[in-house]
This record gives C-alpha cells, structure tokens and sequence, in this order.
C-alpha cells in the first residue's frame, strides 16, 4: 500500500465525509509539492517553513492555515507515526469576524426573489431549520418527519446526526414542491432535491448559486452571502425571539456551547428590549 492510500485507508478509519477526505488530500499534496521530497521523509522544520509561507506569501487567513495544520498533524500523527509536538508547530492566531447575519427583512426579500419554487423551497428550509448547504443537499424524504415537526440531519457536520425543527409554513411549501417536481411515475431518485446526474442530490454549488442569484435580484449585495449566511441568520433570530442557548446548540449540531454563544453577540438589543444605562438616567432622576 502506496502513503497515498494509507492516508486515504486511515481517513476512512476516522470515518470522514467524503468531502473532508477529498479536503484533507488536497491540502497533502500541497504540502508535499512545497517541501520537494517524499512525504515520509518530513520533519517538523518542514510543516514549520510550510505554515509561515502559507501565511507570508500566499497571505492566507489564519483559518485557512489552521485546517492545513489539522491535515498535516493527521499525517504525521496517524498515517507516518511520526514525532509531532504543538509547542513548536501552533496554530495561528487571528482575527475572527462576525458571520454576515441577515435581517428578517431581508430574507423575506431573498426568498421572495428566487426564480421558482423548487428554489424557493430549498432555500427556505436552509434558514428555516437551520441546516448547512450540504445538509439540505443530502435530505431525503424520509428525513422530514411531519407527524413530528422535526427535520432529521443525518451525517451532518462531524458525522453526527441530529433532529432540528420543521416549520409549518415550510411544510407546506415542501409538499407543493413534491406534488409539482417530485410526485412522478418511475422517479427512482433516493434524494428529495435531486441534481441533474441520475441518482445524485443537488450540489452545493447549484444552491449558492440560487441564493446569489435571489439576492441579485431582490437587490442585495450578494458579494458577502453564502448559503451559511441563512444558517446563521436562523439562529440570531431565534436567540432573539427568546430560544435558550442549549436547544440552540442541538439544533444547529455544535460539538461546543463556545461555538453557539458567538451569535450572542449578533443579537440585535431592540429585538430584547435592551436600554442603555445612559437612556435609564432620567428615569432615575425623576424617581
């Protein structure tokens, strides 16, 4: 067995999405068309140089830089068993920013924009139930529970399946989709929006390209706004409308409550009724 199909065996090992793997390979052979030699002769010196020139020259952002850090330690640690200690190879700190969020004015002019139901539908279960791009591309029609009112993700982020809310609005936009698209003789296709390969789901491409095509056309700026954007606007305005932190968590499938309290600070403070100090000043003088 070439290292190659080493690290591919290892990866299946660790049961990564198909995605991950095709991720973390591409990532490899970047580093290995940078340090000029097999793989199973690098040292840390080696990831050390690759690193700073990802961050020096190509000005990658620290994110970026991490996640080659993350394929490079598999390498190292799982596939070479080679010596690897983070005291010498850190991940980079870096600047963090907000998510893009939208207001709920502008995803009703999003939705109201797309150029016809099947995109409309896809779209609005994204920020309805909060799911990634891949989530909703890989649904089946099994997975929507309306007996329940719960979406069921299965193998999402993480590989990790998880049940997050339906909405009855959604439902029914999801049923005129069936009964228009789907409800056909001889239609074998396992998914519930299917892509124009026999058998395969809708990719995750076609789905940006629905949403920035709305925005275009609802005259939003769609230069910042990716399919996560819809996801992200999900869970602000419910931690606006008053849903608990925790089941926030469980709906959106984090592994850390850290990663779900960053939207805390994306809270509009009039959606909460939130008073400066400074405004309360003459209400306490007069008392």
């Amino acid at each position: 067995m070439n290292l190659i199909d080493k690290f591919l065996f290892d990866m299946e090992i660790a049961n990564m999405t198909e995605s991950s793997k095709v991720g973390y390979l591409y990532h490899i052979k970047r580093f290995a068309e940078f340090i000029e030699k097999p793989l199973k002769e690098a040292v840390e010196d080696d990831v050390r140089a690759f690193l700073h020139h990802l961050l020096t020259v190509h000005q990658l952002s620290p994110g970026t830089v991490n996640h080659y850090h993350t394929c490079i330690k598999f390498l190292f640690q799982i596939t070479l068993d080679l010596p690897w200690d983070d005291r010498r190879i850190p991940r980079p700190k870096g600047y963090q920013p907000f998510p893009k969020v939208l207001s709920t004015n502008e995803v009703k002019q999003i939705l109201a924009s797309t150029n016809n139901l099947k995109e409309e539908v896809i779209l609005t279960t994204v920020y309805a139930s909060g799911l990634r791009n891949s989530e909703v591309c890989k649904l089946q029609p099994d997975d929507i529970h309306s007996d329940r009112m719960q979406i069921f993700v299965n193998k999402g982020k993480g590989t990790k399946d998880r049940y997050t809310i339906l909405s009855q609005a959604n439902l029914k936009l999801l049923r005129c989709y069936w009964a228009e698209y789907r409800k056909r003789p001889k239609d074998t296709n396992p998914w519930l929006f299917p892509g124009e390969k026999p058998e395969s789901h809708i990719h995750p491409g076609t789905v940006l390209n629905y949403l920035k095509n709305a925005c275009e056309r609802a005259g939003i700026n769609p230069m910042k706004i990716t399919v996560h954007t819809l996801r992200h606007s999900f869970a602000t305005h419910l931690l606006e409308n008053g849903t608990e932190l925790l089941v926030l968590k469980r709906l959106l499938g984090h592994s850390s409550i850290a990663t779900t309290s960053r939207y805390l600070h994306l809270i509009n403070p009039e959606a909460l009724a939130i008073k400066s100090p400074f405004d309360l000043l003459d209400e306490c003088h007069g008392n």
